[in-house]
């Protein structure tokens, strides 16, 4: 379980990041806060990649970091997605 612990900060930096993003819709009223938000999620992005080296080395700990950050960047619009279509009244016909 240890070795796995930097990936909470880059799940959290990821949506710190996606929480910014003008595109977004889980917390529209998070985008007047971009700024902050995105100090927040640089932060954590290195938390990420220190906790990271730590555990698994230099190079492995970088790589396995932005690999959890970017897998989750990739994630979390699809998340988004399929949120607010399960939120949405649909009527055929």
């Amino acid at each position: 379980m240890k070795s796995v612990l930097y990936l909470l900060p880059a799940l959290a930096a990821s949506l710190a990041f996606y929480l910014a993003c003008a595109h977004q819709r889980f917390a529209p009223r998070a985008i007047a806060k971009k700024r902050p938000l995105r100090v927040v999620a640089w932060l954590l992005t290195l938390a990420a990649v220190v906790l990271a080296v730590v555990q698994l080395g230099v190079w492995a700990g970088v790589f396995a970091a932005l690999t959890a950050v970017m897998t989750a960047l990739v994630a979390l619009p699809y998340a988004d997605a399929w949120w607010h279509a399960r939120q949405e009244q649909r009527h055929v016909g």
